[in-house]
């Protein structure tokens, strides 16, 4: 092989290195590009997200607010009708007194 044929085969051999270089280039552009998207919806997907968890533990915020107060007033109702209960047992005890005594064991 001469010179001139080694240098033509060197130049050949060389311009399909350049080519596939190029190529590799673009492709790794391209899924670059592309996982840049894909990061950017997948951060909007998250802070919607990160939104809408705000937004229940407000709305589970209010609500537990909401149940304790019926469970405070539920409490206060419930013991006011108790302390009616124990009153009008006592009125009735008071009024009427036992007649005879109970028997003995």
């Amino acid at each position: 092989m001469t010179i001139e044929e080694r240098l033509a085969r060197i130049e050949h051999v060389s311009a399909g290195s350049d080519e596939q270089r190029r190529k590799d280039r673009e492709t790794d552009r391209a899924l670059w590009r592309d996982t840049q998207r894909q990061l950017n919806d997948l951060t909007g997907k998250l802070a919607d997200l990160t939104d809408r968890v705000a937004q229940i533990a407000d709305e589970s915020s209010a609500t537990d607010r909401r149940l304790a107060a019926r469970i405070e007033e539920t409490d206060k109702r419930l013991g006011e009708r108790i302390e009616t209960m124990i009153s009008a047992m006592g009125r009735y005890i008071g009024e009427h007194p036992p007649t005879e005594e109970p028997p003995k064991p």
